[in-house]
């Protein structure tokens, strides 16, 4: 079974998130930086644990959502 873990994905980000994130085509966190938290809050699978997990994870890299 392959691992749905693809990129680079803080550990914390559960697996429907990081579908609906590929399915939405984004592979790697960086290509979250500058996109509204209101757009991914609105893909499913998205929840608020793994939206603070992910703008936690931009933030230590000096980046942020939109």
């Amino acid at each position: 079974m392959p691992s749905e873990r693809k990129g680079d994905w803080p550990k914390g980000v559960g697996a429907p998130a990081i579908r609906a994130l590929n399915a939405a085509g984004y592979t790697e966190l960086r290509q979250l930086a500058g996109i509204p938290a209101s757009d991914l809050e609105k893909l499913h699978g998205m929840g608020p644990r793994a939206l603070g997990v992910i703008q936690d994870a931009l933030q230590a890299q000096g980046l942020a959502l939109g």
